[in-house]
């Protein structure tokens, strides 16, 4: 298994939304910035929300396990590559997700 670079490239706020169903004060999500990189095994990074980590693990897995494109080639241009964000309605976070050449240590060998 490869592991995989996320990178974070924007932090979105749908302040429309937020005004009418959000929590007073909500704003553009404060834990991530763009520019931020993790590396990942098979557990979530330290530093990632764990809310984005469900979000797009599923890609993250099917990277570390050699799939190449998603959803019948008609996706990303580039092979070995996602971009992905997270579930908040009010602030999505967009990631980047690609496969490296780094194969994940085997704890148990």
């Amino acid at each position: 298994m490869k592991k995989v670079r996320i990178t974070v490239l924007e932090c979105d706020f749908k302040e429309d939304l937020a005004k009418q169903y959000g929590k007073r004060g909500l704003g553009p999500c404060t834990r991530l910035k763009p520019g931020q990189v993790f590396e990942c095994g098979i557990d979530c990074p330290q530093g990632l929300c764990a809310t984005a980590w469900k979000s797009i693990h599923q890609y993250v897995f099917a990277l570390q396990n050699g799939v190449q494109t998603f959803f019948f080639d008609n996706w990303c241009k580039m092979p070995r590559m996602a971009i992905a964000c997270c579930n908040d309605g009010f602030r999505p976070v967009y990631f980047k997700l690609e496969t490296m050449e780094e194969e994940i240590m085997n704890p148990e060998k």
